[in-house]
């Protein structure tokens, strides 16, 4: 009789955690198909994009910084959504231009010195979506990121750049592919 019992149970036991996994796939693939933790948005009909070449517009800023942007941007794209690079009849594109790259004084201190500089990189996107012209957009994007003052730009430049592109590249992607 013990082991009667003991058979049944576990018998009960596996339909309840074979009734629970289905339940959990159903779920994880329902939630995957139809939501993405990004918040994502890509209409079905878009499949590719193309980054045109930035101008560089602004003044004291390094000579290829807009040549950088536009390549961080296309990885930006590439790397987190499943649109394809094309150059050609592309469905959405970027264009614009890199117009700030201003070095201001941000805590000034006793002595005319300055305990934090900060470096602000502005860029203007033109965003034009050829399936949807409602939701093509031109705007200004800027971010900043603080350096101590002692620190010469020259020795910090290259890895506030990347920083700075790293968010300006986000704030980009969100405002064109999340509906949050």
């Amino acid at each position: 009789v013990r082991e009667l019992c003991t058979e049944k149970l576990k018998n009960t036991v596996f339909q309840i955690n074979m009734k629970l996994n289905f339940i959990l796939i159903f779920f994880a693939l329902l939630f995957t198909s139809c939501y993405s933790f990004k918040g994502v948005s890509i209409s079905p009909e878009i499949n590719t994009y193309y980054v045109g070449n930035f101008e560089h517009k602004s003044q004291n800023a390094p000579a290829d910084i807009h040549i950088v942007f536009g390549e961080a941007l296309r990885n930006k794209i590439r790397n987190e959504s499943r649109l394809k690079l094309s150059d050609e009849n592309a469905d959405i594109i970027f264009d614009g231009e890199v117009n700030r790259f201003d070095v201001l004084a941000e805590a000034p201190i006793e002595g005319n010195t300055v305990a934090l500089n900060k470096l602000e990189i502005g860029v203007q996107i033109k965003y034009m979506n050829e399936k949807n012209e409602k939701e093509s957009y031109t705007k200004n994007f800027t971010f900043f990121r603080t350096f101590p003052g002692d620190q010469d730009l020259q020795s910090v430049q290259d890895a506030l750049i990347k920083d700075i592109f790293d968010q300006l590249t986000e704030k980009i992607f969100n405002e064109t592919f999340t509906t949050w």
